[in-house]
């Protein structure tokens, strides 16, 4: 199975770039060379399971079914019922994720398909630059010529579902080297300034599932159990097991995602817990700010300190 991917981080908070999107008829809006989208059979554009039929500038016919349509996670997903090219089992996703720290939008275009045997390794590239990232460019550029606003009554997540809270930071270095750091489950001591003389408990690797971390936050001792990990999507989840702060059930855990047009990354980290709401007051912030944000932002310095700093 072959798979296209574009992403982007776009100047405009995610509630005025999804305001923009979110029409599945909407295409001659904001992608060149189409002119004219239709939504068949009189149905409204977000009405899962609508066809939308456009044509390429070539004349081509292509039609697409509304799959999922998401306005809590800014996502909609899509297929081929009338391809544009010659692939099968086709399936696309476009997602987006606000920046927290600024107020941007990180965006991400991916698709699977199938592909004929001698085609192989064909349509993945064409598809990321032809479509997704010259739909992305085209999309920057009209924010930033005409400048929307977010629509009114718009409501940002923090301290609100889907996660308690959410932080999330663009970091000037490829994935693979922010990953490489941050994947040690017992390495945060090096990269953290308020962490201290964290080990793994019992002496088991760090890339353990169920592997216990130790270690000093300020003047609290910690234990937090590693209870997820994978690289494919350069994530881990992890859950306290003893710590001084007044909240039950905490689970968190950073992800990391390329940004394709700079060889960037798209950090993101979600808490989760249950605490009295006077206490979620202070422990919300404090969380946010003291602990993931700085995490990203000390690894970018670290990383932008070179492999000597790293090492």
């Amino acid at each position: 199975m072959a798979r296209a991917y574009a992403s982007t981080i776009i100047d405009a908070p995610v509630e005025t770039v999804w305001s923009l999107i979110r029409d599945f008829n909407g295409l001659p809006s904001w992608v060149p060379g189409i002119t004219d989208s239709r939504i068949e059979d009189g149905l409204d554009a977000d009405v899962v399971g609508c066809v939308r039929a456009f044509r390429l500038p070539d004349g081509t016919l292509v039609r697409e079914r509304l799959l999922s349509l998401d306005d809590h996670r800014y996502s909609f997903s899509y297929n081929f019922e009338t391809p544009a090219f010659p692939v099968t089992d086709y399936l696309a996703r476009v997602t987006l994720i606000p920046v927290t720290n600024g107020d941007g939008t990180f965006a991400e275009w991916e698709a699977t398909f199938d592909e004929r045997p001698e085609d192989a390794g064909t349509y993945a590239a064409i598809i990321a630059d032809g479509v997704f990232k010259a739909g992305w460019d085209a999309l920057k550029a009209k924010v930033a010529r005409e400048r929307p606003g977010a629509p009114a009554g718009a409501v940002r997540w923090q301290g609100l579902p889907p996660h308690k809270v959410f932080c999330s930071s663009v970091i000037p270095a490829p994935v693979e080297a922010v990953w490489a750091t941050i994947r040690d489950f017992a390495g945060m001591a090096d990269w953290h300034e308020g962490i201290a003389r964290m080990h793994m408990l019992g002496g088991v690797r760090p890339d353990k599932v169920s592997g216990v971390r130790d270690f000093l936050f300020g003047e609290g001792h910690l234990n937090e159990e590693l209870i997820q990990l994978c690289d494919r999507t350069r994530s881990y989840t992890y859950r306290i097991t003893r710590s001084p702060m007044p909240w039950l059930h905490y689970v968190s855990g950073p992800r990391l995602r390329p940004v394709t047009d700079g060889d960037r990354t798209f950090g993101t980290w979600f808490g989760d817990w249950t605490a009295a709401p006077a206490d979620d007051l202070v422990l919300i912030p404090q969380v946010h700010h003291g602990v993931y944000q700085k995490a990203f932002d000390t690894v970018a310095a670290r990383l932008a300190r070179g492999p000597a700093a790293t090492a």
